[in-house]
């Protein structure tokens, strides 16, 4: 009965819109989300690239979107910490692509990848238009934790609406096993702290908890020399 209203309707409607109509219907649900996600220095992007690459052998159209705010090797391409690059659109959010890509092109789209995607707020709405509603294969690349281990953007939030998540590992700089985590090697506290070897390293746990006592500790003591200093200077103006 649904149908043959549905038929009925479309039939009352200028051609134009019927074709538009029967092309969403067409998309709804008919695509996809992929997830890679891991520790710095675990090959996030360079899976994605090679994902990204594997489509357009297919003969599938592809855009890559990455963060306006990742600048560390290049303003308008994803590259990898190995030196490898693809171009890309380079945003502050992502619900604004469509508009900026153009709406004919996008819906031309078969493939898009996201690097970088814990930097975006908007990542778990545009998921989920793009794939649900738009039809789009979505591939998503980022952190899961920040240095404290804790949920870092919205990349965790994306996973119950994923058709599949990879896992990836880094290598331990300290000992040479699998390493799960990142450690932060500065005393800066900020979440968003973009930076590469020289500010992170990949640890496993054993390392990362030792390492996170360490720098405790010695955050702790530059804190009470600081504090043993102002109070000498208090006192020699006193």
């Amino acid at each position: 009965m649904a149908t043959l209203k549905a038929s009925i309707l479309l039939k009352t409607l200028d051609s134009d819109i019927v074709g538009d109509v029967l092309s969403d219907q067409g998309r709804r649900g008919s695509g996809s989300i992929h997830v890679i996600m891991g520790p710095m220095f675990s090959g996030k992007s360079t899976s994605l690239l090679r994902r990204i690459k594997s489509e357009i052998s297919d003969g599938r159209s592809v855009a890559m979107l990455k963060s306006s705010k990742d600048t560390r090797y290049a303003k308008d391409s994803v590259v990898t910490h190995d030196g490898i690059g693809f171009p890309c659109w380079a945003l502050p959010d992502l619900m604004s692509f469509p508009d900026k890509f153009g709406l004919d092109a996008y819906n031309k789209l078969d493939v898009i990848g996201i690097d970088e995607a814990q930097f975006f707020g908007d990542l778990y709405e545009f998921c989920c238009k793009a794939a649900d509603d738009d039809g789009k294969t979505v591939i998503v690349a980022g952190l899961d934790g920040d240095y404290l281990r804790r949920s870092f953007g919205a990349v965790l939030d994306v996973i119950p609406i994923a058709d599949s998540v990879t896992k990836l590992t880094a290598r331990c700089e300290v000992c040479g096993q699998k390493a799960f985590f990142t450690l932060r090697k500065t005393c800066d506290t900020r979440t968003e702290l973009i930076g590469g070897a020289d500010v992170y390293m990949p640890v496993c746990r054993k390392h990362y908890i030792t390492n996170h006592i360490v720098m405790k500790a010695s955050k702790k003591v530059l804190e009470d020399a600081d504090k043993a200093r102002a109070e000498s200077c208090v006192a020699v103006i006193i």
